[in-house]
């Protein structure tokens, strides 16, 4: 079985989730193409796959722009095969907001886009202030302050839950 996994990271979180995820599924004897969807060539052939997996991150509330470019040019190919996808947002940190159905960031995407993957989650990312440029650590903490989460510019916080990625991952393999 192939997987052709697209990961749209701004910090490195997503990409972090999307190779612990290729990880496990090499070991159930998947081959996984590994690859940054800002990169991708626009005339990608999924085909050539037995299953698709994307996750994406969320800054400032929404995912990159090239998800939905990429949705586009491969909107029957994705409908017609074995696809998941994966939010990742600091929203998930909070256990009443780590589900897809609970989610607002996944609720919007999910509404809105007519891509439907067969599969569907959120991870928790990581809180990095010491990583971001001052404006964006100035925002993020203002964002934190107004949901109670962590404010110290100093800290790094990996809030994602690695059980939760490895389950998800199970998850995927048994998709068809």
């Amino acid at each position: 079985m192939s997987a052709l996994l697209l990961y749209c990271s701004t910090d490195g979180q997503t990409k972090k989730i999307m190779t612990h995820i290729a990880n496990k599924l090499r070991q159930q004897g998947y081959e996984c193409d590994v690859r940054d969807l800002t990169a991708v060539h626009h005339s990608l052939n999924l085909s050539a796959y037995n299953k698709v997996l994307v996750g994406a991150s969320i800054r400032y509330g929404y995912f990159n722009k090239v998800l939905d470019k990429f949705i586009t040019q491969h909107l029957s190919q994705l409908n017609s095969m074995p696809s998941a996808f994966f939010g990742v947002n600091l929203t998930a940190r909070k256990a009443e907001k780590s589900t897809p159905e609970t989610n607002a960031y996944m609720r919007k995407f999910l509404d809105k886009t007519p891509w439907k993957p067969r599969l569907t989650g959120v991870f928790a990312g990581a809180l990095l202030y010491p990583r971001y440029k001052w404006i964006d650590r100035v925002m993020i903490q203002l964002i934190m302050k107004m949901t109670k989460g962590e404010t110290d510019p100093t800290k790094e916080i990996e809030y994602t839950d690695w059980n939760k990625v490895s389950e998800f991952a199970t998850k995927f393999s048994k998709i068809e």
